[in-house]
């Protein structure tokens, strides 16, 4: 049996355990227990710390866990990484009072950040050769420049409201960060083979979201130019109309190309075009 351990609350709590579902694992009990298992798969899942995660999957006691990048490169941890999950995107940046010139990387030489994040910024600055004041707090990092405790922070971002209500503005993007799945190094054979029906089901709703069902009528004599228009499969499907000279094409679409594709279908006569999600997709 495999063992999984996901953040015990917030945002990447819900987005994991969603996620668990959208690959068909039924799962019993709540995140309360601490611990819960699946009903049709042999998975085990522990909802722990987001910051203990690394050292429980390096340790061996868990054999996988889902993480934010940006914790991942903090605790440092011997583990591997997986795959990137696709959400809780956000940024790790530099932030200033809102009302502070800001000239550049050089405004923070001998100066005071306040961060939950110490070993990223101490990396960063580095980096930089910019010395300053690591000040290490869990929590609340925003008010720090306020009550005098720093200058400037370094902090999570997602779309940079908290930032604005606290009277701060970002100055720096640091790095880019969003959720994966690590694994424990030297799985054994039983546990790597349950990994990668895993991997493959996350693979496939992934690949699902990035592609639209589309069907639509079109005139026979304009078949062949619509399957030219249709790149995303090796060939489209055409089902005859109870309609003289008429045919219902049946395609997928990357959603990148959507919008530019269905305009190329309209202009040769494409009609009745119906667009569906796709919740799976095996290649």
């Amino acid at each position: 049996m495999l063992r999984i351990a996901i953040q015990k609350k917030g945002r990447l709590y819900d987005e994991s355990t969603d996620l668990l579902k959208e690959i068909g694992l039924k799962i019993s009990g709540n995140q309360s227990a601490l611990k819960v298992s699946a009903k049709n798969f042999p998975l085990e899942i522990l909802f722990l710390r987001n910051s203990d995660i690394p050292k429980y999957v390096e340790s061996g006691i868990v054999d996988l866990g889902i993480i934010g990048e940006n914790t991942l490169l903090e605790k440092e941890k011997n583990v591997n990484t997986v795959m990137q999950l696709g959400f809780s995107k956000c940024r790790l940046s530099l932030a200033v009072p809102k009302d502070q010139e800001y000239n550049g990387i050089g405004f923070f030489q001998g100066k005071r950040i306040a961060t939950s994040y110490p070993n990223s910024l101490s990396k960063y600055l580095k980096e930089k050769n910019i010395q300053c004041e690591i000040h290490e707090i869990a929590g609340s990092v925003e008010v720090a420049p306020s009550i005098g405790l720093s200058d400037g922070i370094c902090d999570l971002v997602e779309s940079g409201n908290t930032l604005f209500v606290n009277g701060m503005k970002e100055v720096e993007v640091m790095s880019h960060s969003q959720a994966v799945l690590i694994s424990t190094h030297n799985l054994s054979s039983e546990k790597q083979t349950l990994l990668d029906q895993i991997t493959f089901r996350i693979e496939s709703t992934q690949r699902a979201k990035e592609y639209k069902y589309i069907v639509f009528n079109i005139p026979n004599d304009k078949i062949v130019a619509a399957s030219q228009m249709l790149p995303s499969m090796k060939s489209p499907t055409v089902v005859p109309l109870n309609l003289e000279n008429w045919s219902a094409i049946h395609s997928v679409l990357k959603e990148a190309d959507f919008w530019q594709s269905i305009e190329q279908l309209k202009s040769i006569g494409a009609q009745g075009i119906l667009v569906m999600p796709i919740e799976k997709m095996i290649l």
